[in-house]
């Protein structure tokens, strides 16, 4: 009875639970063997720099830019239509063809020409280096055409009379926005790159001398003369540019019904 007794004591000692210390250690080498199984599994041919999620973004984005391409077609097709109907309601009466004419205008839905001045800007290039001794080397910053300098651009034209701007293919009007994500334009649905052609109708000598005067245009000439930025100015005896042909729909957040 008593080795009986004695060997039933020895298996429950044996039977005993392992000690949190013991679990601890167990966990601390199993969560290593796994660290080091996800280490081997990524260097098996894994480009660690790839971003497959960037990749399907960029091609969501160029397939919608397609799709904004055909409907602005589209809408331009129907807006002609809508205007030619317009007109032909409002011949009978010359002071309503006048005013829809000057809304018209004022709305930068007509085409407008005249004489004309167009600015491109243009990234430097990546490898490039000072200009100027004393300069420091450029970040890659330095180097690209942001939101801001586009946005000097069409202000200082603005600024100087134009009549009528247009950005790339697509003309401005009071509720457009030019936004620069990365390296490329968004504009009303549409996505552009670099060279970046700002075109306006106006008074060619008022529209250098805005620039000229533009304190952000000055800066961004530092850059031109300091790294090699990109920055031309063109004179056109007669341009003409599209009306604009998105919609002037206005389209805003409204409180929600509680």
């Amino acid at each position: 009875m008593r080795n009986s007794a004695d060997a039933l004591r020895r298996l429950a000692r044996g039977l005993k639970r392992p000690r949190p210390a013991r679990l601890l250690t167990l966990a601390v080498f199993g969560l290593a063997g796994l660290l080091f199984w996800m280490s081997f599994n990524t260097a098996q041919g894994t480009n660690l720099r790839s971003d497959d999620s960037m990749l399907r973004l960029s091609d969501l984005i160029h397939e919608r830019d397609d799709d904004n391409k055909r409907l602005e077609k589209s809408a331009s097709g129907l807006r002609s239509q809508v205007d030619e109907l317009a007109e032909r309601d409002a011949s009978t009466d010359p002071g309503s063809r006048k005013r829809m004419k000057g809304l018209q205008d004022a709305a930068g839905t007509r085409k407008v020409s005249g004489e004309a001045l167009s600015v491109t800007l243009t990234d430097a290039p990546p490898d490039a280096t000072p200009l100027i001794p004393g300069v420091p080397d450029p970040q890659p910053n330095d180097l690209v055409i942001h939101q801001q300098d586009l946005q000097a651009v069409v202000n200082a034209l603005w600024q100087g009379g134009a009549e009528g701007i247009k950005v790339m293919d697509q003309r401005l009007i009071s509720t457009s926005a030019v936004r620069c994500v990365g390296n490329t334009l968004i504009l009303q649905g549409r996505v552009y790159s670099p060279p970046y052609k700002v075109t306006a109708v106006g008074d060619t000598g008022k529209l250098k001398q805005a620039l000229e005067d533009s304190p952000a245009i000055q800066n961004y000439q530092s850059y031109v003369e300091a790294y090699g930025l990109g920055w031309k100015t063109d004179e056109h005896k007669r341009v003409t540019l599209p009306g604009y042909s998105g919609t002037v729909d206005l389209h805003y957040a409204q409180p929600q019904e509680q």
